[in-house]
């Protein structure tokens, strides 16, 4: 028969006076040590406003997600806040779109109209973020102006930047609290920071997507945002999935230009990237739940294969354990409630 002697554990002073399954015996004693908390503060919720009235369009590939017209969003946004969910996330599907993208520009687009509706109706009570970029907006649905002088088709870095900082005072004096820019183009937050603090709005941060990857997530959103590119990918400007230091490399360059917030985009195949950025910068990073990870989860649901609720607490949870201050998350309404 064994003796305590005989385990590892009691060469090290551990077993059987250290037992780690004690503090696992009491359920209150598992809450009073758990090292990591998930809250209906950690969330943003995403939201796609189209044209329109009494528009509630629900995306095929993302059940309990809609295209909302204005009066639709402000009825959605006020049920969240009742729940617990502070922060939105904007996406703007337009009415007309071009190469140039130039709806996006519109102190009257789809966008600025929404975010004067919210902030009339909840003043301070939703925290107001928007996307900036321009695949929503664009004929090509990429995301900024073309050229060809590389000698093929392909996004115009450089003449993008000043209409991408147009896009985001555009946004400020409509109301918008925080700006999001998720293009991926070389010196992106410099153009917006110099804009917005020329512009009088030199309190209002930046979340960069700073490390957002040329990813397969991100098919059911395209559905929603009606953004796919009509030609090509974007794998010229969003990073490459096999690439873990150049995301480091993206997200130094970020900061030094002003970023105030990083995210990591897609979330779940990515959270090494989102330790390393916690580990190497102590800055505030975000990470983006994504559609595809959303629309996987729900179909596993859905043919009973899984539990929804005990999944989803489980994944937001790994992402917030990797380091990740706020998730976006289209969970986040049935996150709150089940917190609760």
């Amino acid at each position: 028969m064994a003796h305590s002697s005989d385990f590892p554990g009691a060469r090290l002073g551990g077993f059987p006076t250290i037992r780690l399954r004690r503090l696992r015996h009491h359920p209150r004693v598992r809450h009073l040590i758990r090292e990591t908390t998930l809250t209906g503060e950690n969330l943003i919720l995403p939201l796609f406003v189209r044209p329109g009235r009494g528009i509630r369009k629900e995306i095929a590939s993302m059940p309990g997600n809609y295209q909302l017209s204005i009066d639709c969003l402000v009825e959605e946004v006020g049920a969240a806040l009742d729940l617990g969910v502070h922060s939105f996330l904007l996406f703007g599907i337009p009415t007309h779109k071009d190469a140039a993208g130039s709806s996006a520009l519109d102190p009257e687009g789809i966008v600025q109209q929404a975010l004067r509706a919210l902030r009339k109706q909840y003043g301070d009570r939703a925290l107001l973020i928007t996307d900036e970029c321009f695949c929503e907006y664009t004929d090509h649905g990429h995301c900024g102006v073309l050229t060809k002088a590389t000698g093929r088709l392909d996004l115009d870095n450089d003449a993008t930047l000043p209409l991408l900082a147009q896009q985001c005072v555009s946004h400020a004096q409509a109301g918008a609290d925080l700006m999001a820019p998720s293009g991926m183009l070389d010196g992106m937050v410099g153009a917006i920071r110099s804009a917005l603090d020329t512009a009088g709005f030199s309190h209002i941060p930046i979340m960069s997507y700073s490390a957002k990857y040329a990813s397969g997530f991100y098919g059911p959103f395209r559905e929603a945002a009606e953004s796919p590119p009509q030609f090509g990918d974007r794998s010229s400007y969003q990073m490459d999935p096999a690439n873990s230091d150049e995301a480091l490399r993206e997200v130094e360059l970020d900061l030094a230009e002003g970023a105030d917030i990083i995210m990591v985009k897609p979330a779940l195949a990515y959270l090494d990237i989102i330790r390393r950025v916690k580990d190497r910068f102590g800055v505030p990073v975000a990470a983006y739940n994504v559609s595809g990870e959303f629309a996987m989860v729900k179909a596993a649901a859905q043919k009973g294969w899984i539990d929804e609720r005990r999944i989803v607490l489980e994944i937001l949870t790994s992402i917030k354990r990797a380091g990740a201050d706020m998730i976006v998350t289209y969970f986040a309404r049935d996150v709150v409630q089940w917190l609760q």
